[in-house]
């Protein structure tokens, strides 16, 4: 019988140090668990992809996991599990800052994002305000968090569900 490989990704449960909203409760957990946030972002694309394609393929599993206190000096506790039956994937996402301000440019699988219109019909959302909560946060915590960030490589969208832009 083939072994099956873990492959662990971590929850920030609160806003990192770099955030404005350093230290305060993210809700990720809980978000993931009521179906609000639906995905994560993470560097490195390539990496993700190959991991992901193997959950799908039935030779691995990802594990969420959060740390029980401080990040890296306490315990890990597995809060999901997911496998090739659980509908998660992978999507390539390029984000360009346009300026120093809290503007972004979007492509999902080499594809440039335009407006839509929501699921419920009432108004008409822009995809970085989607992208934003999908994320489990809010626009403005969204471009806090990924001011920083390098985002000269593609980055993965991994969906914790079968939900996908």
């Amino acid at each position: 019988m083939k072994k099956i490989k873990t492959y662990r990704l971590s929850l920030s449960s609160v806003f990192p140090a770099t955030h404005q909203r350093r230290g305060e409760p993210t809700g990720f957990y809980e978000k993931i668990q009521e179906g609000k946030k639906r995905h994560t972002i993470r560097a490195n694309y390539l990496l993700w992809k190959k991991r992901i394609d193997e959950v799908n393929a039935g030779e691995a599993v990802l594990v969420v996991y959060g740390w029980t206190g401080k990040p890296y000096r306490s315990q890990t506790k597995t809060l999901f599990t997911f496998d090739k039956d659980s509908g998660i994937g992978v999507q390539k996402i390029n984000i360009r800052k346009i300026d120093r301000q809290l503007y972004f440019h979007f492509e999902i699988d080499d594809k440039q994002l335009v407006p839509f219109v929501d699921y419920r019909g009432e108004h008409i959302k822009y995809w970085a305000e989607k992208i934003a909560e999908n994320d489990g946060l809010g626009w403005h915590n969204f471009a806090d968090w990924f001011r920083k960030y390098d985002l000269n490589q593609p980055m993965a969208i991994i969906h914790f569900t079968e939900f996908r832009y």
